[in-house]
């Protein structure tokens, strides 16, 4: 089956809800809020409902599982790129619940939790001590300042796989207390696109890459974004140019297509090899 999804790191994207509010800066530009407002949906915010979808929709995942069972390929399932599965509401909770079960269904699929609420796991989730092996949790940290607030709510969940979305990439990150047996054992990185793009300065990316490989961490490399080093790209003129000393390099803005996720000649594809029980 191919697949639905321009994500690098899953095979499938599957939304419970659309809609969401914003909770720290990795927000402030949020790719899905512009998508929903583009088809005349306004989602985001404390007082706007969510938008829920069909039944047909919801059968998507239980093909999914089909396919992998007959392929013996698993899937990665990203949930959710238009929300935040454990966001607070109570015309939440039902479709909460509908998921676990969903999950439950589909054994076949590794489903991919990404939240910027954390504290909020231990309240929302249905499983006590040992979580289902296809179950991996992570969370988002955009400057050291997140990690050190999600990080340690993070890792007080037993998932087979905790990990880390550093995109938009902010800030420079001091991962290595984070990282290995036990803790942190996949990372994320990319710089941010779309209008209003802060640019990710190379030196954050590759100390984080560095990191990983120091701790035999799993390291996937998404994009540049918008942004990319100068010395990166040299046939294209950059639509403008950031020299004003606040990155490490002057940084020209591509686009997103054309700044590509080549990191120091190399693509880095980085994914979690879990041992699955029968």
């Amino acid at each position: 089956m191919a697949q639905n999804t321009k994500i690098e790191w899953s095979d499938h994207t599957f939304n419970p809800w659309w809609g969401c509010t914003k909770v720290s800066p990795a927000c402030d530009h949020c790719y899905a809020e512009a998508w929903a407002r583009r088809i005349g949906l306004d989602l985001w915010g404390h007082r706007n409902s969510r938008r829920f979808l069909s039944k047909d929709y919801w059968r998507q995942p239980i093909r999914w599982n089909s396919f992998a069972k007959e392929s013996g390929v698993r899937a990665r399932v990203f949930c959710a790129s238009m929300a935040d599965v454990f966001e607070w509401g109570r015309e939440l909770s039902a479709w909460r619940t509908k998921l676990w079960r969903l999950i439950d269904e589909t054994p076949n699929l590794d489903w991919l939790l990404l939240t910027k609420r954390p504290h909020l796991i231990q309240r929302l989730i249905p499983w006590q001590g040992e979580w289902p092996q296809n179950v991996w949790l992570g969370t988002t940290i955009e400057s050291q300042h997140w990690l050190e607030k999600r990080v340690p709510y993070l890792l007080e969940n037993n998932a087979p796989v905790r990990f880390l979305s550093c995109e938009p990439l902010l800030g420079e990150l001091n991962l290595n207390r984070a990282l290995g047996k036990d803790q942190v054992n996949w990372v994320i990185a990319g710089g941010e696109s779309g209008p209003g793009a802060r640019p990710s300065d190379p030196v954050w990316i590759r100390n984080i890459r560095d990191q990983c490989v120091e701790n035999e961490v799993p390291f996937h490399f998404k994009q540049w974004g918008e942004w990319a080093p100068m010395d990166h790209i040299n046939a294209i003129v950059p639509k403008t140019v950031k020299d004003d000393g606040e990155y490490s390099t002057r940084m020209g803005r591509f686009g997103k297509r054309a700044a590509g996720r080549v990191l120091d000649d190399r693509t880095w594809d980085g994914v979690p090899n879990i041992a699955y029980s029968d």
